[in-house]
This record gives structure tokens, C-alpha cells and sequence, in this order.
């Protein structure tokens, strides 16, 4: 099954002064990995600025309306994107993965342990009642990413 991981628009992420008012924080990244960067889908180096923001990252009528705090890099400018493959946030964590139908109603759940996002999200894609998976980290909950189906 072909899906796409993209990370988020960095457009609303731009003034991190107008962020910091609403109340994002400002902070800088101790050690490696730790900070993802939802933007970049990618870990932010030690000593790198980014913001620590409430995003809401499943803006959706039902009971599975979903908001947490994400790192966002001050700065990123352009969003990565994957195809058939994960980005390296997604390699070394212990994943939580929600797969959602059309309706934004959860239809299936599982754990994906390091090193096995790729084979786990192309399974949930492979049951066609799934229109997307959100991907979370097990542990903190925070959401990473989503992954949408893709058809070139």
C-alpha cells in the first residue's frame, strides 16, 4: 500500500513571538534524539531553538478530536515529505498508531515498536476501511505524524 508522511505546514509555526503570547514556549534542545521537530520530521540537534506548542492534530467533529503538545524547530521553512517510507523521527520510538476511517471514527489501533513503523503502518494502509493513520508517541502521546494514502 503506497502512503505519504508529510510534515506539518510551517506557516502557522512562522511567528514564534505571536506563538510565545498565546502560550508556546520557547526552548532549546538538550540532547539527541528527544526534540522532533514536526515540521522537519526530524530531531532537533543540542543547542537548537524550538517551540513547544498545543497543536491540535486531529481537527475532526467526533469524540476523537485530538490536541497535545509538539516540538516545531524556530525557523523550518519547508515541510518534509516521505513516500513508502518513514522519517527518522519515526525510527527509534515506540509508536502509537490510530487508523482512522472516512469519518474520522477510529477503526484500528496498535503499538509499533522501534525499527518497525514502516511494516506496521503499511498494514494498518492495507485495510482499505483506513482513509489515514495518525502516528503518536507511545509514551508521551504526542502526536509525530500522519500517514495518508497516496497515488502518486
Amino acid at each position: 500500500m503506497t502512503f505519504r508522511i508529510s510534515g506539518l505546514d510551517p506557516t502557522p509555526f512562522a511567528d514564534a513571538e505571536a506563538l510565545i503570547a498565546i502560550g508556546a514556549i520557547r526552548v532549546e534542545a538538550t540532547h539527541q534524539p528527544g526534540f522532533p521537530c514536526r515540521v522537519t520530521l526530524e530531531d532537533a540537534a543540542p543547542g537548537e531553538s524550538l517551540l513547544l506548542v498545543n497543536h491540535v492534530s486531529h481537527d475532526v467533529p467526533t469524540p476523537f478530536r485530538s490536541s497535545y503538545a509538539i516540538y516545531v524547530r524556530e525557523g523550518a521553512a519547508r515541510a518534509a515529505t516521505y513516500v513508502d517510507a518513514t522519517p527518522p523521527i519515526l525510527g527509534h520510538r515506540m509508536l502509537g498508531l490510530r487508523g482512522f476511517d472516512e469519518k474520522a471514527m477510529l477503526h484500528d489501533a496498535c503499538v509499533a515498536l522501534p525499527g518497525e513503523a514502516d511494516a506496521a503502518i503499511g498494514a494498518m494502509m492495507a485495510d482499505r476501511a483506513i482513509a489515514y493513520v495518525d502516528i503518536h508517541n507511545a509514551a508521551a502521546g504526542c502526536f509525530l505524524a500522519r500517514a495518508e494514502r497516496y497515488d502518486g
